[in-house]
């Protein structure tokens, strides 16, 4: 073996490049089962970013059911999921152009069954003895605010329906019991996010389907509740925060029964629709997922005998498990392997991986294993964050050189960033870019007091745990602390803005959609996160002084370093506006901005010209400000006012 090129840090040819990243990759999405058959719903970025409903029969092929000019896609509260379900081999899910819902049966083309009117649809099971399938709507026909309901839609295509809970801002996750006499749900009223509170509904329904008699379980606006589902014996099970982490419960004897407590998270937050942490094995036998400190873990708990034992693999990441007798099927992903689908036999353990997010081969020597990080922030806290350090087999950087640091601060800003293979970050890193991706206060898999930290405090607490985490490690002589940039989209991308005009850490950004204005976000965005800013911020109008406190298009006259803005174009979460504002402010005072929009993209890119654009863009983007010089051929970016 040669010995290592001596190259500077940044300037390392990777074989991680972006064309592989968005020609090799596929993003699998929600599962389930029906049978011997397993589907999930992918999103190809080489397909126009469109979603394909996949199965894998039980003989092992793997057939794509979505035909080219469908994409299984729902727009419900903007992002969607829950796009699909299956019953006995029939699929039925919502098209994303149209939002109406169509039945495929078994190689024949989609048919409607909902009229062409603005209704969208999500979040579907199949009610079989009634012929209805029983979803989430949002009617966007009226003036003013969509209304959400639970309906039930017939399977015949006449367009029939009835509606069987309204009243509440929103609602998800409407589940039948396996004997078909009872209905659970979730709702919730604005200020409130779904990780806020919830109440769990439970209704008794008559022969015909209607509800007969309904009744609050749990939750409310103070306790969270994620995820209602039936055992095959027909009890409720839910999770809920009530502890201050989300832990397992049942409804048994007309009361809340504690399954399994523990200071870890078994739930989400419900951005999305169709979001699962845990499935029956059998009726006593429950396979979940639960998150400590960023890292999953798998378990079985024994209901009967209150048993709990963790599951070894080899994963760190699980998503969307689904159980059948003796097997669990699930999205999972690990440090060092691609993600995957697969399949483990709860008996042998065994393990079959069933389709991955990407069949290229990535050699060890360039894959930087991620270290958990705890660190210092302002209020004598700890917070979280993943290191990646530089990691490329083929070089090594000039004695005394240390590497470029890329902060990254992920999106919500209630969410969390996990450590399973992501080649978006290991484009930097072998490259010779070192990336801190930071759980800062508010993430979730911390339980709910972490969460809360950013309650009344955003933009604020996640700027100053971005900050503190970039410091901590200059002063540790981990990175060059004169070389610090920080990047994020959406509430990443405003995290970003924030520490770019609040803090003088940072030496350069990159602002994927963010959002710079806030009242003019408070304004001007969809029902969901309409009042998301209350608990965030403070209620709006009446805290007009926060919103502008903490806008940094009103204090961009603060910032002192380069600045790159992406933006999809027909953006509804973010306004294009938003980044346009910022930019304008930059421009005019002669600091060096860049600006790349696409067209045709909404919140988050999905195309696979884009998503490489955006990624070599940003490189290109800190070469020139960082002075190195990157070993591939990049199609230069504008960068205004830049000598």
């Amino acid at each position: 073996m040669s010995d290592p090129i001596i190259a500077a840090y940044g300037a390392w040819k990777s074989p991680i490049s972006s064309d592989l990243i968005v020609t090799s990759t596929i993003r699998p999405g929600q599962l389930q089962l029906d049978g011997g058959d397993i589907y999930w719903n992918e999103t190809r970025p080489t397909e126009g970013g469109r979603n394909v409903i996949v199965r894998r029969s039980a003989d092992g092929a793997t057939t794509d059911i979505t035909p080219p000019g469908f994409n299984a896609r729902t727009t419900v509260h903007e992002y969607g999921d829950g796009a699909y379900t299956v019953d006995a081999g029939v699929v039925y899910f919502s098209n994303f152009a149209d939002q109406r819902l169509y039945r495929q049966e078994m190689d024949m083309s989609p048919q409607p069954i909902t009229p062409a009117t603005d209704m969208r649809y999500a979040d579907g099971v199949i009610d079989r003895r009634r012929g209805r399938m029983i979803c989430v709507r949002e009617d966007h026909t009226g003036a003013g605010e969509a209304v959400n309901t639970i309906v039930a839609l017939a399977l015949d295509g006449s367009g029939e329906s009835v509606v069987l809970a309204h009243g509440y801002d929103f609602y998800s996750t409407p589940r039948l019991s396996p004997d078909g006499l009872h209905l659970s749900w979730l709702a919730w009223n604005h200020p409130n996010m779904p990780w806020d509170g919830t109440e769990l509904w439970l209704a008794a329904l008559t022969e015909e389907g209607l509800i007969a008699s309904a009744q609050l379980v749990a939750g409310g606006p103070e306790e969270s509740i994620f995820q209602p589902a039936w055992s095959p014996d027909s009890v409720l099970h839910f999770v809920s925060d009530r502890t201050g982490w989300w832990n397992l419960y049942r409804w048994h004897a007309a009361q809340v029964e504690p399954l399994h407590t523990m200071e870890a998270e078994f739930g989400l937050p419900q951005w999305v629709f169709g979001m699962t942490t845990y499935g029956f094995e059998s009726a006593s036998r429950i396979v979940c997922v639960y998150s400590s400190a960023g890292i999953d873990q798998l378990a079985i708990l024994d209901t009967a005998s209150a048993a709990f034992e963790r599951i070894e693999t080899p994963y760190t990441m699980f998503a969307y498990p689904q159980c059948a007798p003796g097997q669990l099927v699930a999205l999972a992903g690990a440090p060092a392997e691609h993600t995957a689908v697969v399949r483990i036999d709860l008996v042998t353990r065994q393990i079959e991986t069933l389709r991955r997010t990407s069949e290229l081969a990535i050699a060890p020597g360039y894959i930087s294993a991620p270290q958990a990080l705890e660190f210092s922030t302002d209020g004598g806290l700890t917070a979280h964050a993943f290191f990646y350090p530089p990691h490329n087999a083929d070089y090594r950087a000039p004695a005394g050189e240390r590497p470029p640091l890329l902060v990254m601060s992920h999106g919500g800003p209630t969410a969390a960033t996990t450590a399973e293979l992501d080649l978006e970050k290991q484009y930097w890193t072998s490259r010779g870019i070192a990336v801190l991706d930071v759980n800062y206060g508010g993430s979730t898999s911390y339980g709910r007091a972490y969460r809360q930290r950013l309650n009344g405090m955003w933009g604020i607490v996640d700027m100053n745990d971005c900050a503190n985490g970039a410091r901590y490690l200059a002063k540790l002589g981990k990175v060059d602390g004169a070389r610090l940039a920080i990047t994020g989209g959406s509430a990443g991308g405003y995290t970003t803005l924030c520490a770019l005009t609040f803090r003088d850490e940072f030496s350069a950004g990159a602002s994927h959609y963010g959002v710079s204005d806030l009242a003019a976000l408070a304004q001007d965005t969809h029902k969901f996160e309409s009042r998301y800013l209350d608990r965030l911020v403070g209620p709006y109008p009446e805290r007009k002084d926060l919103y502008h406190q903490r806008s940094p298009i009103h204090y961009s006259n603060r910032i002192e370093c380069p600045v790159i803005l992406f933006q999809g174009l027909e953006d509804k979460v973010v306004p294009p506006n938003q980044a346009e504002l910022m930019v304008d402010a930059l421009r005019a005072k002669g600091l060096p901005v860049a600006y790349v929009a696409f067209e045709g993209e909404q919140h988050g890119f999905r195309k696979a010209e884009n998503i490489k654009r955006a990624l070599d863009s940003e490189l290109y983007f800190y070469a020139r400000i960082f002075g190195f010089e990157p070993a591939d051929t990049i199609e230069p970016v504008l960068i205004e006012n830049l000598a």
